[in-house]
């Protein structure tokens, strides 16, 4: 889930199927924060042209929603849901989680899983220069990144949680690690939240958001959440947004 705070509403992406499988009926729904449904299908893979297979993190810049889809990031109009576009992350197997950067610039996770989440070593992060052509490199690319997921960037860090250890790795722009490795008390984390001065996490294994901060230790904020995923913050009304 994502919030537009420019419109006041949340975008959800559905994968509709198996997280990997290139059935092309992906879709994001667009609702206010009341539950009322604006556009049930904003994007729907196989109509006006769209291609959507499984559709993951999702991120804005410039009135273009960033979506994530196995191998590629899809670009779409963030008003009228048309299609503007992809960019390929040539040998990509699990595109996962999406974030704007403040230097103007998208960054993606790759988890590195297979159909059966086994690790296929392609862990990475990718970072997509947007323009007329947009360009997409790895930024880190290596197993001791654990499946990475949850991505959050700053103005001088790129912070990632992972799914298959419960730790939150922290790299330069440049993409070279810095500061200490942080473990959270347990695993398959994805979502990854910056609120104040403070993280948010979610945990597949202990159903749990945690909350911390940079090298120091998570708590549960919130718990008895089944599959917690990719969540959103609404910043006006301080709402966790948890899929």
């Amino acid at each position: 889930v994502l919030y537009d705070a420019e419109t006041d509403t949340y975008l959800v992406s559905t994968i509709n199927g198996a997280p990997l499988e290139k059935d092309g009926n992906g879709f994001i729904t667009e609702l206010k924060p009341d539950g009322t449904v604006v556009a049930a299908k904003l994007v729907e893979g196989g109509k006006n042209g769209v291609k959507l297979d499984a559709p993951k993190g999702t991120a804005l810049k410039d009135g273009v929603l960033y979506v994530a889809d196995i191998d590629t990031v899809r670009l779409f109009d963030r008003k009228t849901g048309a299609a503007k576009g992809e960019v390929a992350l040539k040998g990509a197997t699990f595109a996962n989680d999406v974030a704007h950067g403040p230097d103007g610039k998208i960054y993606v996770t790759d988890s590195g899983l297979n159909a059966k989440f086994e690790g296929t070593g392609t862990d990475a992060i990718w970072v997509i220069t947007p323009g007329k052509k947009p360009t997409a490199k790895v930024l880190v690319k290596s197993k001791d990144l654990h499946g990475p997921n949850g991505i959050l960037v700053t103005k001088d860090a790129v912070h990632v949680v992972t799914f298959g250890a419960p730790e939150l790795h922290t790299f330069d722009l440049k993409g070279k690690k810095v500061g200490e490795l942080t473990k959270l008390p347990n695993g398959g984390l994805d979502g990854l939240v910056m609120v104040g001065d403070e993280l948010l996490v979610s945990s597949w294994g202990a159903k749990t958001i945690y909350r911390g901060k940079l090298g120091g230790e998570f708590k549960p904020a919130f718990e008895d959440l089944e599959a917690p995923a990719d969540f959103g913050f609404d910043t006006k009304r301080n709402r966790v947004l948890v899929p």
